[in-house]
């Protein structure tokens, strides 16, 4: 092991990025809190950047890094190959988590929800939206799938063959919108006293709010 990996380590709750999160002022709806965090969060590189967690059939957990593409009543969107893994183990349990690690600004973001397959409409908007060369990617890409690099390479130039003017949509790519039931807003503090607040929904169909030790 790296000798130096034990006092690896930033102070957090100093400089720029020290904004403490206290309960007073909070909005009632975590969606709010989360829309002002992003707007800060929109100086950072990829601030979309978001970790998907899910759970196999055998209740062996996997993550991976996906862009949010969309936010509204329905929750977080983002777009995968349906028959990839997250999308294996999401039609299986579609029960998920979310992570955004803002480092830059000492915050982090987790969200826990069910995720639902986006409208057919929703999917072909965003795809056509996409650069051609994604949209050839999403062709020539078996997600998931074991595959060289050389036959990557080969079915991307075919799809470009194939497809000269516009790209279809392919029968297996997809969305999801992550409707969320709880979240938790971090904020690093000095010696190791984070700030943690979680909004949990009640059966009531509002959001209980209750500080976290760090």
């Amino acid at each position: 092991m790296d000798e130096h990996l034990p006092t690896l380590r930033s102070e957090y709750g100093v400089g720029p990025a020290a904004r403490p999160l206290r309960e007073e002022g909070l909005p009632a709806d975590p969606l709010d809190l989360f829309r002002d965090w992003f707007a800060d969060a929109r100086e950072l590189a990829e601030p979309n950047a978001m970790v998907v967690a899910t759970v196999s059939p055998e209740g062996q957990p996997s993550s991976r890094i996906v862009l949010l593409k969309g936010l509204d009543q329905q929750g977080f969107h983002f777009f995968t190959n349906l028959r990839s893994r997250k999308g294996e183990e999401l039609a299986a349990n579609a029960r998920c988590a979310l992570l955004f690690p803002w480092h830059g600004m000492q915050r982090q973001v987790r969200v826990e929800g069910v995720a639902t397959p986006l409208s057919r409409a929703e999917v072909e908007a965003y795809f056509h939206a996409r650069p051609r060369g994604a949209q050839l990617g999403a062709i020539a890409s078996p997600q998931s799938r074991p595959i060289s690099r050389e036959e990557l390479e080969e079915r991307f130039e075919a799809a470009g063959r194939d497809y000269p003017d516009d790209v279809p949509v392919p029968e297996g790519w997809g969305g999801y919108a992550v409707a969320p039931h709880a979240f938790e807003f971090w904020q690093g503090g000095t010696n190791r006293l984070h700030d943690r607040i979680r909004y949990e929904l009640t059966g009531a169909g509002t959001w209980a709010v209750e500080r976290l030790a760090p």
